[in-house]
């Protein structure tokens, strides 16, 4: 287990504040900077960088923070595996992006459903940003995402590159021809929330055209890629998504790219888990499985 000096210190690269992780661990000020200069003693180094109005931590913190929170994740996988190991029994929980599962990954993961007849799966459909807090938290073993996650804290493999696309109706009817991303800013916009690693994909894309979701006069706005495909399918607006989400519909002729001069995509599906854990051999033998 760790010391609770040390969970005080995840607690605090939590909310970068002491005053609030003192909140959130129901203890005074003085006693969580007391924790804090323990370790920092024990350590011989600081882990902070102080200033009157940001906390940061330090090269030294940094390292800590990630070997803990490996160490305490591995501990709650211990835990689990523990618990599961009195029924007999082997569970597998990891997530993917809604894109991801609907689309790119199902064949694969009968393949390894059916290897592994005495393991249980539990596959949990959500968005990046969600994803990434449930491996933050431990709720998962791993993920597969789309979207942008700081490689730092987690070891990764490329599971496939996929083409980003702008796609619209086959019947629909541009009021000028298009040629560009700034071309369809009159169109109406479906869009998956924010957290979704499909519209962090496209938000980071019309940054660097100094555009941003806003330039379109209408947005749509889904949680859910099966109703933006088929709300394309009644032409109800434009959207910029995977072509794995649209290539059967694009082609039997239903939906269409929209050719533009200076839109051309590739996005990786990364997986990923905790770096440093105890069971990344196992993660990787999982990983191979899947391609």
């Amino acid at each position: 287990m760790l010391d609770f000096r040390m969970e005080t210190f995840l607690t605090v690269c939590k909310y970068m504040s002491f005053t609030r992780a003192a909140e959130a661990m129901n203890l005074t000020q003085p006693a969580v900077s007391q924790h804090i200069k323990y370790l920092e003693t024990k350590f011989d180094t600081p882990l902070f960088v102080r200033d009157r109005k940001n906390l940061t931590l330090s090269p030294a913190g940094e390292i800590l923070r990630s070997s803990l929170e490996s160490m305490r994740n591995d501990e709650n996988t211990i835990k689990k595996r523990m618990k599961e190991s009195l029924a007999g029994k082997k569970v597998l929980t990891f997530g993917v992006t809604m894109t991801i599962g609907e689309y790119a990954i199902l064949p694969a993961l009968a393949r390894l459903i059916k290897a592994h007849p005495d393991t249980d799966f539990h596959v949990r459909y959500r968005n990046t940003k969600t994803l990434l807090a449930d491996l933050y938290e431990g709720n998962i073993d791993f993920a597969i995402v789309e979207g942008y996650f700081k490689a730092d804290n987690y070891q990764t493999r490329v599971y496939r590159t996929e083409e980003y696309i702008a796609v619209a109706s086959s019947r629909h009817e541009f009021a000028q021809p298009i040629h560009c991303v700034k071309d369809l800013t009159a169109e109406r916009l479906l869009i998956r929330e924010p957290g979704s690693g499909t519209r962090a994909i496209l938000a980071r894309a019309l940054a660097l055209k100094n555009m941003s979701v806003q330039n379109f006069a209408h947005i749509v706005e889904v949680e859910n890629i099966h109703t933006i495909v088929s709300l394309l399918r009644q032409d109800c607006g434009i959207s910029f998504l995977y072509k794995a989400a649209v290539q059967q519909e694009i082609a039997d002729g239903i939906l269409r790219q929209i050719p533009l001069d200076d839109f051309m995509l590739m996005h990786d599906f990364t997986f990923i888990w905790n770096k440093d854990s105890i069971f990344s051999t196992e993660y990787e033998a999982v990983f191979d499985e899947l391609l």
